[in-house]
């Protein structure tokens, strides 16, 4: 039943909303072939990036209106303008925001759709076998998830929880209705996922060509404004109003004394069994298809899960509840071919946590930045690794950059780190701690865009539990093109990271 562990290299963690370009935001355009080259030429194996689902309020790529779906917005423009479905005016006349190293979603948001809908006019994609393949293809989520926009923004994207009745539980009448009413809205949004996957595969198969791998990042849980839950009601814990009865979160920790209140839907596991996984088998096989390996956030939910009371206003009053366990992992298994699986392994983790990871052996995860106190037994220090079926990062998403958090420590702990990784100055500590992880007997050490920049927390990625200032840095292709690659090659051809850049293959 074990997955094969993960070929020994390094990555760089750079979402596809942080990439350069025109336009407001980062797409699979030709910003996302120029880094796959950096990264190549840097000797990494593998990008990667944060989940690619449409967004929803407060931006989060881990709060989808689809667990299949991916994002408009990284619908790259300018491949359009090429199509000739676009005019480089229309786009040109578009406000899309006044900073290009943050992202306006508002604004985005204001004129991205408008510009796809004169692209959707346009297109004769009806007439090309590939979308009808594509329809295919996807024809467990399409048909739904499409419905599902053109109602949100028919009733003003008002949560599907606030539409109105009939439409609201699906019944009969109203879907035929609505249907019939949003035809031409319900074949844009399909237009939309289709453009989305052609990009992403050409994309997929010129970053493969360079011989890097594609990490994708799924959240465990679903956004309660979903086309899931909307569609599969009976899979989650909702009553009879479907507001939900329980939600997810963690308990308190030492990083939240309420613990954190994620406010999803929890699944009704129970019904997911008696339906084989369906559901779950979908999803799972949907990111297959577009990752390489695919990294399941709070993996341990999976084994044990903090269930809260709805109506509880923080995560204190929870309790574990029993998860699927091996079972969900034996039907996803099953479906997601040859991608490999990260188990993101970070919280409490219990015995039977602990066996199910070994048994499958997935490598888990280790961030440098929790061992930062320097306590020799801290498990997040390179020398306390125990296996090398690892994957050690700095820090993720939802961390302090690397100089933000060294800027914010006192001087008897900064003290402590510069003695660890035996730098003379707090100058040096970015480049040793770096290679400290390149040097670690983790198989994969990854490193945020941001660390290798050296930049401080103005350039965070997120800070959990705010709404408005996260998910918003892009990086400046100067600032990419300042990277020292042949430094970066050479650090992974010193620790046995690195990889192979392929000759280009001529058509």
């Amino acid at each position: 039943m074990a997955k094969a562990s993960l070929e020994r290299g390094a990555g760089i963690l750079m979402p596809i909303s942080a990439l350069y370009g025109s336009y407001g935001i980062g797409t699979l355009g030709k910003s996302a072939y120029e880094f796959a080259d950096f990264a190549a030429e840097s000797g990494y194996r593998y990008w990667q990036v944060l989940p690619v689902g449409p967004t929803s309020f407060g931006d989060s790529p881990y709060q989808s209106f689809s667990a299949f779906a991916g994002n408009p917005y990284f619908i790259d423009l300018e491949f359009l303008i090429e199509e000739g479905l676009l005019l480089k005016e229309e786009a040109d006349a578009a406000f899309f925001g006044q900073d290009e190293t943050d992202i306006d979603y508002a604004a985005i948001f204001q004129s991205r759709f408008n510009l796809l809908k004169i692209a959707y006019h346009r297109s004769g994609h009806k007439t090309q076998k590939l979308y009808w393949e594509f329809l295919e293809e996807n024809a467990f989520w399409i048909e739904d998830y499409s419905f599902y926009m053109a109602l949100k923004f028919y009733f003003e994207n008002r949560s599907w929880q606030e539409w109105e009745e009939g439409i609201k539980y699906r019944e009969k009448e109203a879907v035929k209705k609505y249907w019939e009413l949003l035809a031409d809205e319900i074949d844009f949004w399909k237009f939309c996922q289709y453009k989305f996957r052609v990009q992403w595969n050409l994309l997929k198969k010129y970053v493969n060509a360079k011989g890097l791998k594609f990490i994708g990042d799924i959240p465990l849980y679903v956004a309660m404004d979903s086309s899931d839950v909307w569609v599969h009601k009976e899979l989650f814990e909702l009553d009879e109003d479907c507001e939900p009865i329980h939600i997810a979160g963690v308990p308190p920790d030492a990083f939240s004394d309420d613990g954190q209140r994620w406010g999803n839907p929890l699944y009704r596991w129970d019904v997911m069994e008696a339906k084989g996984f369906a559901w779950w088998r979908a999803r799972m096989k949907a990111n297959a298809s577009l990752y390489d390996v695919i990294r399941i956030d709070h993996f341990i939910g999976i084994v044990n899960y903090w269930s809260i009371a709805a109506d509880c206003l923080t995560a204190i009053d929870g309790e574990w509840k029993k998860g699927p366990g091996e079972k969900l992992m034996q039907a996803v298994l099953e479906v997601i071919g040859s991608a490999g699986i990260i188990a993101e392994d970070l919280g409490v983790l219990t015995k039977p946590v602990k066996n199910l990871i070994a048994e499958l052996g997935f490598p888990g995860m280790k961030i440098i930045e929790f061992g930062l106190d320097c306590a020799p037994d801290n498990d997040y220090l390179p020398h306390n690794y125990s296996t090398s079926n690892t994957v050690a990062y700095i820090g993720t998403h939802d961390n302090e950059t690397l100089v933000g958090f060294l800027n914010s420590c006192k001087k008897t702990q900064l003290a402590e780190i510069k003695a660890y990784f035996g730098a003379r100055t707090a100058r040096e500590l970015p480049d040793k701690i770096i290679l400290s992880l390149f040097a670690s007997v983790a198989d994969v050490a990854v490193v945020q865009m941001q660390d290798l920049l050296k930049l401080d927390n103005s350039a965070r990625t997120n800070l959990p539990s705010t709404v408005g200032c996260n998910w918003r840095w892009r990086v400046r292709k100067e600032q990419m093109e300042s990277i020292d690659t042949a430094y970066y090659r050479e650090l992974c051809r010193r620790y046995n990271r690195l990889g192979e850049i392929k000759p280009e293959k001529k058509d």
